[in-house]
């Protein structure tokens, strides 16, 4: 299935001094940047058709792929002063790059590169800024089997803030972590119909406008996965991932994981 990637927003939260000019996408984690590692994630499953709905910061990812360099990644041998690469990351990868704005809605993005879907029936979509080690097979499959017009992965809270159950004289009743609360968030990997258009309006969005709508009919399937899942929506949450990155903590990475054998 093709795979659709949003990268076109500011990234408020990821600003500080010294990366206002980086789009959030480019933000590195260890020598890749962080959609280097979730078109990889995508790429390990088979999933290597990519459509990204570019924005603020589109020429630094375009100059990415265009000046990409397999060597940085992969091991080569040079002789003569030429180089003959072992493995390859993305010679095998279809990249559509597309203008979708710089101020539209995730759904107006959406909207604005339906034509690349060449008509497909499913395809897959993500926010760019999240890893995870989740299944994506079974993910797919469980989608299929529910027979939902769409599915987003969800994920426990991830909050380290405590929810206070106070009454009225300011008795403080009990005191209880976010991530004990029975309650699932959104985790931004969706694998989507080609219905969902017929719900969005032009300016819309995917989960206020779709996915909501689609919840009320009994049409939206939530795959709960209680394994990694990181943000990387902030400056923090993408330094976190990095320092995990050169300790060699790095569970998103399910393509360096060896195989089971049989």
């Amino acid at each position: 299935m093709k795979v659709v990637l949003f990268c076109g927003g500011y990234g408020m939260r990821m600003r500080n001094d010294r990366n206002d000019a980086i789009p959030k996408p480019m933000q590195m984690v260890g020598p890749r940047p962080l959609l280097w590692h979730v078109m990889h994630y995508y790429a390990h499953f088979g999933h290597k058709e990519f459509i990204l709905c570019l924005g603020y910061g589109a020429e630094a990812i375009k100059e990415f792929f265009l000046d990409y360099r397999e060597a940085e990644s992969n091991d080569f041998v040079l002789h003569a002063n030429k180089i003959e690469l072992l493995h390859s990351d993305i010679s095998d990868w279809s990249i559509t790059f597309v203008d979708t704005g710089l101020e539209s809605a995730i759904g107006e993005r959406l909207r604005r590169v339906r034509q690349h879907l060449d008509g497909d029936e499913h395809f897959l979509a993500n926010y760019a800024d999240v890893l995870t080690d989740a299944p994506l097979d079974d993910v797919v499959a469980k989608f299929h089997e529910s027979g939902a017009a769409a599915s987003m992965l969800v994920v426990p809270p991830q909050s380290s803030f405590h929810c206070v159950n106070v009454a009225d004289n300011g008795e403080v009743k009990e005191i209880i972590p976010v991530s004990r609360l029975p309650v699932w968030e959104n985790g931004g990997y969706f694998v989507l119909s080609d219905e969902i258009f017929e719900l969005l309006p032009p300016g819309g969005d995917l989960v206020a406008d779709v996915c909501e709508t689609l919840a009320g009919e009994g049409r939206l399937f939530g795959y709960r996965h209680e394994g990694f899942w990181k943000p990387a929506d902030t400056f923090k949450e993408r330094a976190e991932l990095d320092a995990n990155y050169a300790r060699g903590i790095h569970p998103w990475m399910v393509w360096e994981q060896p195989e089971a054998v049989s």
